[in-house]
């Protein structure tokens, strides 16, 4: 072990006296003597006393020093005199052994994770007991003695008992018992035993399987990897199996272990797998994420390994991380998190190239060295460049100074392997990293570069090979904006990813915009077919450039608006399309603004929408980046709802841009939405047809994607088969992880709000409402509520509970406040995240309505308060809009007094205004956390 662990033990020797706790012990054993039950019970009652005050002293000093390794030495430090003590006591005082014979042997020893000698606060223990043959009465009595203790101590434990011969044959056939055997390490008891395992392992299991455990344990990391969700930038991480996380290190470390030979990490150095750079990095990744770890057990409580959102700002404060302009406290810490799960990452390449040297060519080192310098078939110079060669399909470095030699090289590296479909080799992109300080203003500035990287940008690929140059660093160090918002994350519930890895993933989906065939991006990907030609680059510069400015104090639309007119010209755009990108930037919100939350057969809406948009040409590039950018904020955001938003509102407008508009335009575009659906729904007859597509007032066929036309078709016919005055129909949107309710009922003034509130009383939270009437007085309205369940059919039970108390409170049988303010007083969780609370009332967003946009910190039953408190100040609701950001909602009301007239007085605005801010402000109490 190294000094620090060293140092720790002592220190934890100092505050575990395990002199006087066996003292102890022994005196029970004096006073219970005969009593086996009552002294193991007395036992068990010490030892957990000591480990409560041992983990209390070990949490104190942890938020003291912030060294998450040392507590995770210190708390298995006590763990190991824990077991130690318990043998002894076994072996002492329960089972006695004069003169064992030679059965009667056995070493007690840590494996898996407590082998490594690290252990977190609420992690398991994995002991094996190794007996020299077959187990004994004796050896039997001594392992229960010490297990139900542990046990009785609250500890949870995994065990093996086997005899050495057993555990080799074992290991021989099972990858995860081969793994926890590299990773054991001697408690107590019989030390040759425990030699014989560790000699016999090495000589009969390890010898000449190098290859296959490599390759097992790489795959292992992969599926693991697949379960945690792919991505290293997940804002939830988890620290223990995530990508970046702790078990990748361990991983790491195994196949070192198996392949080197090495009992600890700095031994990785003296095997040159690691430089010293690299082995500092290796070590403070692991700091890092153990310092992570244990505050997170200590926090919850339990083994908890997932850093959620609401301890998130916690882990920060505990850390020592503190806010600054445009970033909190939590941002930083986060920030911070995702550098070292990249850090991770890197040293993850490292060991592969060295394994994939060492396991592919496993000649002796000279003739390895030797045969690189002899040019072989698997080696030949990249086209178009002397200075890189292909090496196994990838590329690599013709000499180790060509950076040095022409700078650019450090962008064109990219662009080659992207042109001719080259992997990396992990050689040159530890060199790309070394080189970092050659990318200045001098490369900066240089034309070439500056075209290399926008043929990057914009060729096939992008995506893989941009992030790779972030992953190297020469992203971030050749658009220096970039560098600030790399590993940064939103603390927020909509964003699923880290802003640097946003914008990729962006950039990613535009390429399958413009490849076209995906029906999600139907609209998307005629437009990019139909922009002009010199604006293919624009869009692609603006979609990686969108978000360039989060963190900032300033507006993140406002600040990377000026990123893009600073930028640009660099890049080689001319003024009008400098002005174009920046002005994409500045708007790249308003279009999914106005499609979510305005009411679209407003003309209203579609004429500010066009005086902000000014051209055709502007809305299908806003259009095209506002489908990119919604489908790269994370799985289950962007649908069919939002796509036909979308489209509704793109050609709503294109008319008016063109000086087109008129209602004859808009009835074609009706007629065809009606000859769609009657061309897709061939179930009924033609006169059938013609009567339900009369039913419907032309805004639902514009706005209401075909499946879902079909879907209501169906069920508006099967309920009034049925007889229903009320209908509901249960769906399940697997993508968002969201339970649609689609009711039908009589139209009602309250109706929305009935619906809301029976949602809150069932605990169901709305993230998104479409609400339609027909033309014969039905409401047909969609609501969609978050999960509770994971089985559709507890969902299910759940929506028809909901079903039920909607048509109690039509009935009268059922007062919903009562029902609600039972269901509030019983959730005051405080939750992590601010958001102020915003009232904006408009008289210009429509001719005949006054529009009340809400946004607040979202909580189940918000909509029903918001609709109740609407109706009581004497208001119509004639739509609602309704949508859930993450953590923030957004619903707007379009709205008249009693008369039918719109909310002129200044003084009426004002009491709105109030009544609904103190009804949002009233739970911002709750949320905001405490510290």
């Amino acid at each position: 072990m190294d000094s620090a662990a060293t140092e720790s033990r002592a220190e934890a020797d100092e505050r575990f006296d395990t002199a006087r706790i066996t003292a102890a012990i022994d005196a029970l054993a004096v006073k219970h003597g005969g009593r086996e039950d009552v002294f193991r019970s007395a036992v068990a009652q010490l030892l957990k006393a000591e480990l409560i005050a041992a983990r209390a002293t070990a949490q104190a000093v942890l938020l003291k020093d912030r060294h998450g390794r040392r507590c995770a030495e210190r708390l298995c430090f006590v763990q190991d005199e824990i077991i130690r003590i318990l043998f002894s006591a076994a072996t002492r005082h329960l089972y006695r052994s004069p003169i064992p014979s030679g059965a009667e042997r056995m070493a007690v020893v840590a494996t898996g994770g407590y082998g490594r000698g690290l252990m977190a606060p609420e992690s398991d223990i994995d002991l094996l007991f190794i007996l020299p043959y077959k187990q004994t009465a004796w050896g039997e009595q001594v392992a229960e003695a010490i297990l139900y203790c542990l046990w009785d101590m609250g500890l949870k434990v995994g065990h093996a008992t086997r005899s050495v011969d057993e555990s080799i044959r074992q290991a021989r056939g099972d990858m995860t018992i081969r793994t926890a055997i590299l990773e054991t390490r001697f408690l107590t008891g019989d030390q040759p035993l425990y030699d014989e395992l560790v000699a016999r392992f090495d000589k009969e299991v390890v010898q000449g399987t190098a290859a296959e455990f490599v390759t097992a344990k790489l795959a292992e990391r992969e599926e693991r990897h697949r379960r945690a969700g792919q991505s290293r930038y997940l804002v939830e991480p988890n620290v223990k199996d995530g990508k970046g996380g702790l078990r990748d290190l361990h991983t790491l470390f195994w196949i070192a272990k198996y392949v080197y030979r090495v009992r600890e990490t700095d031994e990785l150095l003296e095997r040159g797998v690691f430089d010293a750079q690299e082995y500092r990095t290796f070590r403070r990744c692991a700091d890092f994420l153990w310092s992570v770890r244990c505050n997170i057990h200590f926090f919850s409580g339990r083994a908890e390994e997932r850093l959620s959102f609401d301890m998130q700002r916690e882990i920060a404060i505990r850390l020592g991380y503190t806010s600054h302009p445009g970033m909190q406290d939590v941002e930083r810490f986060m920030k911070h998190y995702f550098l070292v799960a990249k850090d991770v990452g890197d040293l993850t390449a490292i060991l592969c190239a060295k394994l994939e040297d060492q396991q592919a060519k496993p000649a002796p080192v000279l003739s390895r060295m030797m045969a690189r310098l002899r040019p072989s078939m698997n080696r030949r110079r990249v086209p178009d460049s002397d200075d890189f060669i292909v090496d196994n399909n990838r590329i690599n470095l013709a000499a180790p100074d060509i950076f040095k030699h022409d700078p650019v090289n450090l962008i064109r590296i990219f662009r080659l392997a992207q042109k001719n479909n080259l992997a990396f080799h992990p050689d040159a992109m530890r060199t790309v990293t070394r080189s970092l300080k050659l990318i200045n203003t001098q490369l900066r500035e240089d034309p070439e570069a500056n075209r290399l990287f926008m043929e990057i940008l914009t060729s096939n690929d992008a995506e893989i090979v941009l992030r790779r140059m972030n992953e190297t660093g020469v992203l971030g160090q050749f658009i220096r904006a970039f560098g600030k918002i790399v590993s940064m994350m939103q603390f927020n519930m909509y964003h699923h990813y880290t802003v640097d890895e946003h914008l990729l993933r962006c950039v990613g989906y535009l390429q399958d915009i413009e490849r076209g065939g995906n029906d999600e991006f139907i609209v998307a990907s005629d437009l990019m077919r139909k922009i002009r030609p010199e604006h293919r680059a624009v869009i692609y510069i603006t979609t990686l450039l969108h978000d360039i400015a989060k963190g900032r104090p300033e507006d993140h639309s406002i600040a990377g608006a000026k990123v893009a007119r600073r930028l640009c010209p660099r890049l080689g755009f001319n003024a009008a399309d400098t002005e174009l990108s920046a002005w994409l930037i500045e708007q790249h919100l308003t279009m999914s603004t106005v499609a979510q939350s305005r009411d679209l057969s407003d003309r209203k809406t579609i004429e500010n929408f066009a005086a902000v948009v000014q051209s055709v040409e502007q809305m299908k590039l806003l259009t095209i980046l506002t489908t990119a950018d919604i489908r790269g904020v994370g799985p289950g955001v962007w649908n069919g709802w939002k796509a036909q938003l979308l489209r509704t509102l793109y050609y709503e407008t294109e008319p008016v841009l063109t000086g087109g508009f008129s209602e004859v335009n808009r009835a074609q575009r009706i007629a065809v939405a009606q000859a769609e659906f009657r061309a897709a729904f061939t179930e009924w007859s033609e006169q059938e047809l013609s009567a339900y597509i009369a039913r419907h007032y032309p805004a639902y066929w514009l706005k209401v994607e075909l499946p879902r036309k079909i879907r209501h078709a169906r069920f508006l016919r099967a309920s009034e088969q049925a007889g229903h005055k009320l209908a509901i129909n249960v769906g399940f949107d697997e993508a968002r992880g969201v339970t649609e309710l689609t009711i039908l009922a009589t139209d009602h003034p309250w109706l929305l709000s009935i619906i809301a509130g029976a949602c809150a009383s069932a605990g169901a939270n709305i993230v998104d409402a479409q609400i339609y009437t027909t033309t014969d007085g039905r409401a047909l309205d969609t609501i969609a509520i978050t999960r509770e369940y994971d089985r559709d059919e507890d969902e299910g039970r759940r929506a028809t509970r909901i079903g039920e108390m909607i048509e109690d409170v039509l009935e009268g049988k059922l007062r919903l406040p009562e029902v609600v303010a039972r269901r509030a007083a019983g959730s005051g969780k405080a939750r992590p995240f601010v958001v102020e609370p915003e009232v904006i009332i408009n008289n210009q967003w429509s001719d005949r309505y006054t529009v009340i946009e809400v946004s607040g910190l979202d909580r189940p039953g918000l909509l029903y308060e918001l609709t109740t408190a609407i109706s009581k100040l004497n208001l119509n609701i004639a739509s609602a809009h309704v949508a859930t950001f993450g953590e923030r909602a957004r619903d707007v009301f379009y709205v008249t007094d009693l008369l039918g007239a719109q909310i002129n007085a200044p003084t009426r605005q004002a009491a709105i205004k109030s009544a609904l801010i103190h009804l949002l402000a009233n739970d911002e109490a709750v949320a905001r956390p405490a510290a």
